[in-house]
């Protein structure tokens, strides 16, 4: 049995590997950026190693420096977690060589399943459906144009090597083929380094439903089960569910077998999963990701087993411990994946200090994985997810609206979060229904990502979240007792500076009430710590707020509210009109794109940066002379720093 393992990750994932490796008596191994020195799965795991600098590249992507930690830890095995390494075939073959136990299939299995083009042609082999379409090295572009008209229009190009949407073009007219070919070859090589593409017929409202397999080193397989998830943003999954709804029995079976019969033609061993298109009754191969997926826990949830227990049995030889028979699917699971970001903003990534983290509590029903607590970082090296929120219930219905009410008890303050996004999909039709697609939320993103208004009960409970802070015993559930400055037979009033609002509390022996932008309101409430509780008129409302010397966050009903204080300096409507050149979250400058002294014209671009594994281009706000840049390529930028200056004509 192995003993020590390795986990090669970070964040949510390596504290969820580390939990049920210690369950299983092995001793944990982390391994740490600079970003991430006091990072939860630093402190989980029994023994931790730092492994250089917070990019990805000199610490989670630096496989010479892994494998020296591993020798130093007497390692032996290394888990990849998903992201990083863990789909990478010179990692794997490596881990071989070195005799470690790389917790996941061979290097040849992860090779073949590399290649989009390579893959199809294995699965054809095997009898598994796929999209028609031309998937041959031939990259001759009239040739490519001959295959796309045998197919028929509209037809879809992807980059073979590619992912997350960078290399596609959608075809609607034979008359644009070569000009979204050339596009899309272009940014299939600049993003990963080969211009090879494939070409399908193009799906226009599919549902994608995957299927998780897993197989043993005697040949053994079999699925256990599948998840829908439709439920995407620019092809990143959002809430994923199992089982998936709607499916005949028969066509369950069907997706199921093709799976396995996926795994067993490339000699799989381990977890995997294998993703469909569906389209009615009809089902297509996309791709099998060798790994660990994001929302493996839903599968867990309703088979009742751990799924990276078994990673680490059948990695040490050990048999499948289920055949396909015994396998039981009981009940319906969502999860949620929650980030840092901010959907009114075209969903912008957010970094900085969670001064407040507040999920529901764990049960049988409701499970949290996450990697973060209160005063932890979200940094702009990596990934910003927060945490997975998944629930069953005994059927669908029911798990939806669990799903619902745990969003609302969830509460996040310091950086912006997607909470009420995740919650207006909970009550949109096609998931209450089962019949979403994977174009849904982008077609219904203006109507997902309205950016939420105090309403005068919001208001007022940002009354009175300052009125306490202005008392300074936490002890008493009243501030009647510690009332600062209070006049007796008198009136007490207290300014409320909220950027914005005309907010004043009035205090006198015989109540408070509280005038919000003219209208005046009966108030009085209690507060246990960062939960307040506040009566309105009679109307009782309860939320979780923080409250510093710039900003008074409410937080109630999965909705972040968050105020700016008059204390703070404020720059108000007249902004600076260097603004657009402001960076808009903390990040690493990439590129200069001009040179200085340019002319350059409103909306050319200026700089290119990075944070959060995406790139913004900043661009010139008005027309005028690029006369210097603030920071030089790679240098470390904060939110707001201003990092070009273009100077209009006088």
């Amino acid at each position: 049995m192995l003993k020590r393992i390795l986990i090669a990750n970070r964040g949510e994932i390596a504290c969820r590997i580390i939990r049920s490796a210690k369950a299983m008596g092995l001793h944990t191994i982390a391994v740490y950026s600079d970003a991430d020195a006091n990072a939860q799965h630093v402190k989980l795991a029994d023994s931790a190693f730092h492994i250089g600098p917070a990019p990805s590249k000199s610490s989670y992507l630096d496989i010479e420096t892994l494998f020296r930690v591993a020798k130093q830890a007497a390692a032996d095995c290394i888990h990849p977690g998903y992201g990083f390494l863990s789909e990478n075939e010179a990692f794997a073959e490596r881990c071989e060589r070195e005799g470690l136990t790389f917790i996941g299939p061979s290097a040849k299995s992860i090779e073949a399943m590399g290649s989009k083009t390579r893959a199809k042609e294995i699965m054809a082999a095997a009898n598994v459906p796929l999209v028609p379409g031309y998937y041959g090295d031939q990259q001759d572009t009239e040739f490519l144009r001959q295959e796309a008209d045998k197919i028929g229009y509209p037809v879809l190009i992807k980059a073979a090597y590619g992912g997350g949407g960078k290399g596609m073009r959608v075809v609607l007219d034979k008359a644009d083929f070569v000009e979204h070919l050339e596009g899309a070859k272009r940014e299939a090589a600049s993003s990963f380094g080969n211009d090879l593409v494939l070409i399908e017929r193009y799906v226009d409202t599919p549902r994608h439903v995957e299927v998780q397999v897993f197989a043993d080193k005697s040949g053994n397989c079999i699925y256990l089960g599948d998840r829908d998830c439709s439920l995407q943003r620019r092809h990143q999954k959002v809430i994923e569910e199992a089982p998936a709804p709607g499916l005949s029995d028969a066509l369950r079976t069907a997706m199921g077998e093709a799976a396995v019969r996926c795994a067993q033609a490339i000699d799989y061993v381990g977890a995997g999963t294998v993703e469909f298109l569906l389209c009615g009754e009809e089902f297509f191969f996309m791709e099998m990701n060798t790994r660990l997926q994001v929302e493996h826990p839903v599968t867990e949830m309703v088979t009742d087993v751990d799924l990276v227990k078994w990673q680490i049995a059948i990695a040490s030889g050990q048999p499948l411990p289920l055949t396909q028979e015994q396998v039981r699917i009981s009940g319906h699971s969502f999860e949620a994946r929650i980030y840092a970001e901010d959907p009114a903003q075209q969903f912008m990534p957010s970094s900085g200090t969670l001064t407040h983290v507040q999920f529901p509590p764990a049960s049988a029903q409701i499970r949290i994985d996450t990697g973060v607590t209160s005063g932890d970082e979200i940094s702009p090296f990596y990934d910003p997810m927060v945490a997975k929120l998944i629930v069953t219930g005994d059927n669908r219905e029911q798990a939806l609206a669990l799903l619902a009410d745990a969003l609302k008890q969830t509460h996040i303050a310091g950086v912006k979060a997607n909470i009420g996004f995740l919650l207006a999909l909970t009550q949109a039709e096609p998931l209450q229904q089962g019949t979403m697609d994977t174009h849904f939320i982008d077609s219904h993103s203006d109507a997902l990502t309205v950016e939420p208004q105090a309403d005068a009960h919001t208001l007022a409970m940002a009354a009175w979240v300052y009125f306490c802070q202005l008392n300074t015993q936490q002890s008493s559930a009243s501030p009647w007792q510690r009332l600062a400055g209070f006049k007796l037979n008198s009136v007490n009033e207290v300014a409320v500076p909220l950027i914005g609002h005309d907010v004043v509390m009035h205090v006198a022996t015989t109540g408070m009430s509280v005038d919000i932008d003219g209208q005046r309101y009966n108030i009085n409430g209690e507060r246990h710590g960062n939960h307040y509780v506040v009566v309105v008129d009679g109307q009782r409302f309860s939320a979780d707020a923080t409250v510093d010397s710039e900003h008074l966050c409410v937080m109630r009903d999965a909705q972040q509210f968050q105020f700016e204080l008059a204390s703070k300096h404020y720059i108000g409507a007249e902004q600076s009109a260097n603004d657009a050149l402001a960076a808009p979250m903390n990040g690493t400058v990439v590129k200069h794109l001009q040179a200085l002294g340019a002319e350059v014209s409103q909306g050319d671009a200026i700089v290119v940066m990075e944070a959060m594994k995406m790139e913004y281009t900043l661009n010139a706000p008005h027309d005028g002379v690029l006369s210097s840049y603030c920071y030089g390529e790679g240098e470390l930028v904060s939110h707001g720093a201003l990092l070009a200056v273009v100077e209009e004509h006088s």
